[in-house]
């Protein structure tokens, strides 16, 4: 199956929050770079990235130049298409850019590879189970006001989510105790039995987590997220063993080296994992088989509709996130009928881009 053809295309997509009927961002855009890869015989498949923010163009540049390097390579050859790729960018990677790219043309291929199988990705990759837990993201974000966190909290509830993430580390002029009031509250609005996790997005020091992580203890937080700076290992295990809450982390880095570091650390009893950022589907599974071996469950970031296959694919896939920046990327996507989502059975991804998307990459 060599590669015929490769088309890019930026999608902005509104910066809504349609979870519990949020405010949004009005004229705010979520930005993605999609792209199509077509085979000599006619099979596609479809990739997306992004983080590019104001360098989304560059994103989208990087696609185009490495993806003209794929014309005449083998669909199936991820691996060999992979080192091709690392070798012809050089010193740009293992992150950034290059990684971000390289992560939407291994989505396309295993597509491919899927679609020419008959087969979903699940099932390619290893099809443990055919429906697998969710919980709803970015319906409470550290912005909002309290009341509106409260208001949202208890819609999802009634909508059906068993499973919810909320922030703290908020803006303005905080204090810890303010922080625990926002959860304790959240948590009395929620009931009992609603799983919440809690991100922090790297912003507290190290002894402000230890000090605040164990005042929210009692409120049964099913994780605390990204408690510190990413990549200070020694410090995400030092706040590990003073609180009792679980620790999340993981979406920040690139590609699967750090990961290995923060097992090694013992940093995390959730290994959290972006496939932009992780170098695609392929990097991503590596990954997942390293948390296996330390015995602990692997979780999703971004992009449910593609991680559905990856957390329903592997045995120790927990949950996935499911927060919809790209679910108008496509035509019916998988949702979650509460808290659950359901592994599509069509061959590959099982997604089709939106009909305004194939008409610009058509176009292209």
């Amino acid at each position: 199956m060599k590669i015929a053809r490769i088309r890019t295309h930026i999608a902005r997509l509104p910066a809504d929050e349609p979870l519990a009927d949020g405010a949004g961002t009005p004229g705010a855009t979520r930005d993605f770079v999609v792209l199509k890869i077509t085979t000599q015989d006619d099979i596609e498949g479809i990739g997306a990235t992004s983080f590019g923010g104001p360098v989304t163009n560059a994103v989208k540049a990087a696609c185009d130049d490495l993806g003209a390097l794929l014309i005449g390579e083998d669909a199936t050859r991820v691996e060999r298409i992979a080192d091709k790729l690392r070798t012809a960018a050089g010193n740009a990677g293992p992150g950034g850019i290059f990684t971000l790219v390289l992560s939407a043309i291994d989505m396309a291929l295993w597509d491919i590879r899927g679609k020419s199988l008959g087969l979903p990705l699940a099932r390619l990759l290893g099809g443990m189970r055919d429906v697998v837990p969710a919980y709803a993201s970015g319906a409470l974000m550290r912005g909002q006001t309290l009341d509106d966190t409260i208001r949202a909290g208890r819609l999802l509830v009634e909508r059906g989510w068993t499973a919810m993430k909320t922030q703290l580390a908020l803006p303005g002029d905080t204090t810890p105790a303010k922080e625990v009031e926002r959860i304790k509250l959240l948590r009395e609005a929620i009931g009992p039995d609603v799983r919440l996790m809690c991100d922090i997005n790297q912003r507290w020091r190290v002894d402000e987590a230890v000090s605040i992580g164990r005042r929210i203890e009692p409120y049964n937080l099913h994780w605390l997220e990204d408690v510190t700076a990413a990549d200070d290992y020694a410090g995400i295990a030092h706040i590990r063993h003073k609180i009792t809450t679980p620790i999340a982390g993981g979406e920040y880095v690139y590609g699967l080296t750090p990961f290995r570091h923060m097992l090694e650390a013992c940093a995390l009893d959730f290994v959290m994992i972006d496939m932009f950022r992780a170098g695609g589907i392929t990097q991503w599974m590596k990954i997942a088989g390293m948390a296996e071996a330390f015995n602990l469950p692997v979780v999703s970031h971004l992009i449910p509709e593609v991680h559905v296959h990856l957390i329903a694919a592997i045995p120790n896939g927990h949950i996935v996130e499911y927060m919809p920046w790209t679910a108008r990327l496509f035509e019916d996507p998988p949702m979650p009928e509460r808290g659950l989502m359901k592994v599509p059975r069509a061959p590959g991804l099982g997604l089709t881009f939106s009909v305004q998307i194939e008409r610009a990459l058509n176009a292209s």
